[in-house]
């Protein structure tokens, strides 16, 4: 495995602390390329706030604390700092204007909610609603469209569990979608080691058939995540069993280029 762009912080609030320890284990694993990308700040109205994500007054410090680890390591491994961000509309141009402020190399997109959050439905419940796959996967695409993002984190994070037939035609729609802007979906491993209903094999049968690009994602919570032999060797079956497009790496989009 040559990179990792999905490694949690512990300003998130459910990670473990110590930066150095998860690019140690990186190095260990022989990574060449550790991207950092906490759960984005967010700015909603009036005194909403998920408590699953950095705030903003710990932005400086998140970059701050990286870019020391980043000159430290730099004759062995590559360290790029970015956020996983979810695409909110009504809210989603004053993030940007937020991130300008920052040496942000990329971002990747983790739905964790439809809509724009408050008050709407938590991607990682299963639900027997149509409509909402449906709503999970325009808002998936619609944040393709903006060109901002590098790659989406977890794509199959929302199950339905209504009728896998409309299933089928929601995850087609999307691969479809990724193939044509060339956008790459991740295989998650934190789904596969905690033994999630992610990923799915629904849809990584519509991912191998349409030939999407793939890209491993540890999604590390603890710096251990990051040197796990057996959850790698799985994840390399599932390539093998789907025939999935794997990619060893993506081109960043950083967002100061926008």
């Amino acid at each position: 495995m040559y990179c990792n762009y999905h490694t949690h912080t512990h300003r998130c609030n459910h990670a473990a602390p110590d930066e150095r320890q998860y690019i140690e284990c990186a190095i260990a694993a022989g990574l060449k390329v550790l991207g950092f990308s906490d759960h984005t700040p967010y700015f909603f109205p009036g005194s909403y706030y998920s408590s699953f994500r950095m705030r903003p007054e710990l932005t400086q410090d998140y970059f701050d604390t990286l870019l020391k680890l980043k000159e430290e390591y730099k004759d062995k491994i590559d360290i790029k700092i970015g956020f996983e961000t979810e695409y909110y509309p009504a809210y989603f141009d004053k993030l940007l204007d937020f991130y300008k402020g920052f040496p942000v190399d990329y971002i990747i997109l983790g739905q964790h909610f439809i809509e724009n959050e408050i008050g709407a439905h938590y991607s990682g419940r299963p639900t027997d609603n149509k409509s909402i796959l449906e709503e999970y996967v325009n808002e998936l695409i619609e944040a393709i469209d903006t060109g901002y993002f590098t790659y989406i984190a977890h794509p199959d994070l929302l199950k339905c569990t209504a009728d896998d037939s409309f299933a089928q035609t929601q995850y087609l729609r999307l691969c479809q979608k990724a193939v044509a802007s060339d956008m790459p979906l991740e295989l998650n491993f934190l789904g596969l080691s905690s033994g999630r209903h992610y990923p799915s094999d629904l849809f990584l049968q519509i991912a191998g058939e349409t030939k999407v690009p793939i890209i491993f994602g540890v999604d590390a919570h603890k710096p251990q995540a990051l040197n796990e032999p057996e959850t790698l060797r799985r994840a390399t079956t599932l390539c093998e069993q789907y025939n999935l497009n794997l990619i060893q790496d993506v081109d960043l989009i950083p967002v100061k280029s926008f």
